[in-house]
């Protein structure tokens, strides 16, 4: 996905936990960050502290969704992602994505990976991998026009 690309639909999802949302309840309010993250991933539960944090320090500010996209077979059974996103205290809403429908609309192909959109909902930042929570915390307050 390229910058500027507006945020796509939020559809096909297997089931939504903790609440659902759709692109209207995000875009034209404040700036959202999605998490894609998979309960097979040891960088993704690394990571969400940070995330949660994030998701924290930034609530009137920012909308945090997660997104679950398996890698495995594994990966798709439900009360285990349950499971794990209580283990790493994931409150924000997650979109279950065993088939793959939001993943691709993203483009996506990584986990954990991190999509920053604007309040008008334009793509402003991706990046993917364990590493570079000083990178997306800088853009993270860059679409919030926090001076750092």
């Amino acid at each position: 996905m390229k910058l500027r690309t507006p945020m796509p639909e939020l559809e096909g999802a297997t089931t939504w936990l903790n609440g659902e949302v759709k692109r209207d309840d995000l875009v034209g309010h404040k700036p959202t960050l999605f998490h894609f993250w998979s309960i097979s991933c040891g960088l993704c539960k690394e990571a969400m502290p940070n995330v949660n944090e994030f998701r924290d320090k930034y609530k009137d500010q920012l909308n945090v969704i997660a997104v679950h996209m398996p890698r495995s077979e594994k990966d798709l059974d439900l009360e285990e992602i349950k499971k794990v996103a209580e283990e790493h205290e994931i409150t924000q809403p997650i979109f279950v994505d065993n088939a793959h429908k939001l993943t691709d609309s993203f483009e996506n192909q990584y986990v954990p990976s991190y999509y920053v959109f604007d309040e008008e909902g334009q793509l402003r930042h991706f990046q993917a991998g364990g590493g570079g929570m000083k990178m997306l915390t800088k853009r993270v307050n860059r679409v919030l026009g926090i001076k750092e």
